[in-house]
């Protein structure tokens, strides 16, 4: 394996990681409006990622960087023909953490209420986003030989994007009323397995549809066999929901993303992003990395610091493991008059 490649497959890891923990995130964000009721309720959905929301992010933040550093033609094109999407999302993840920061920095009930539509909506869109975009790179975009994206943001809202951008923000939402679910108790708990019922028979049907139409545009034994893994943990996910199991249902609708996402990027090797005017001028793991001193260095840095920052974040889960309820929630105290 050349270092190009390893990298490919450790900025997939990334994104992979990313999506598993930033899903429920973005899941819980979207909750917030669809499954709690009253204040009380919002607080303790959202008291479920606050001490874990921010570290997810850094799997994205490392993945920009890795990209980055790894290959320097693949963000060039990514980040400029993707410019308006990705500074969507770019704002939404800054409102999003102001939104959890200042949320209860007041106790009156309209200040508190835009803030929690603020991090419904920032939630939302991204999930919805981050589909569009992945099903872009993998259905590839009109890239010129100079390696410029030269299409417009009309071409990167086509049905098959359009599809994974459903399918992303359905699968997201499931994910979030899993993990709701594992780390609730009370009627809120209840309503949460409902819930993810229906979202993950939704998610069935629009992922099944997405998926194999991957697999028939670009997939081969190996996408397909991560399909194959993608629907059998969904399924599993679902009947693990039903009998209670919420462990073993987070579990699975977790291997559902990283199955999912990991049949895109085996779909896309070793492209990284194809073009579709000419199939020469796309963008390949081998024609868009850095040297491979560069490389090197970068393999030696993440063999030293990827481990310590593993066990930081799985002892930040391992300490905020406990479920909580209303009864875990202080009530309100009056505003200070002034």
């Amino acid at each position: 394996m050349h270092l190009h490649d390893f990298w490919f497959l450790l900025i997939a890891v990334l994104w992979i990681g990313y999506f598993f923990l930033e899903g429920f995130d973005f899941g819980i964000g979207i909750l917030t409006r669809t499954l709690a009721r009253g204040t009380v309720e919002r607080r303790v959905l959202i008291n479920t990622i606050g001490p874990v929301w921010d570290g997810n992010e850094v799997w994205l933040l490392t993945a920009g960087g890795a990209t980055f550093a790894a290959f320097p033609d693949w963000y060039a094109t990514l980040f400029s023909g993707f410019y308006i999407p990705l500074l969507v999302i770019l704002v939404c993840l800054i409102v999003r953490g102001v939104a959890f920061e200042y949320r209860a920095k007041r106790t009156g009930e309209r200040w508190q209420r835009n803030w929690e539509l603020a991090i419904f909506w920032t939630s939302l869109l991204p999930a919805f986003l981050w589909g569009v975009a992945f099903a872009n790179i993998v259905h590839g975009v009109a890239i010129d030989r100079e390696k410029n994206y030269v299409g417009g943001l009309g071409d990167l809202l086509n049905p098959y994007a359009l599809l994974g951008g459903l399918v992303t923000l359905v699968l997201f939402t499931f994910h979030g009323a899993v993990f709701a679910a594992l780390k609730t108790v009370g009627d809120i708990r209840e309503r949460a397995r409902a819930q993810a019922l229906g979202l993950g028979l939704a998610t069935a049907v629009l992922a099944l549809v997405f998926l194999v139409w991957t697999q028939a545009h670009r997939g081969d034994a190996w996408s397909l066999t991560a399909l194959v893994i993608a629907v059998a943990a969904l399924l599993g996910a679902l009947a693990a929901n039903q009998l209670g199991r919420e462990g073993w249902a987070f579990a699975l609708s977790g291997l559902t993303i990283v199955a999912a996402v990991g049949m895109l990027f085996l779909s896309l090797y070793p492209d990284v992003m194809p073009s579709t005017l000419d199939p020469a001028y796309s963008l390949t793991a081998a024609n868009s990395a850095s040297s491979p001193y560069t490389l090197k260095v970068m393999t030696v840095v993440a063999a030293v610091f990827t481990p310590i920052v593993l066990l930081y974040q799985g002892w930040t889960y391992w300490v905020f493991r406990r479920r909580i309820g209303v009864q875990h929630i202080p009530a309100a105290q009056p505003a200070a008059e002034h």
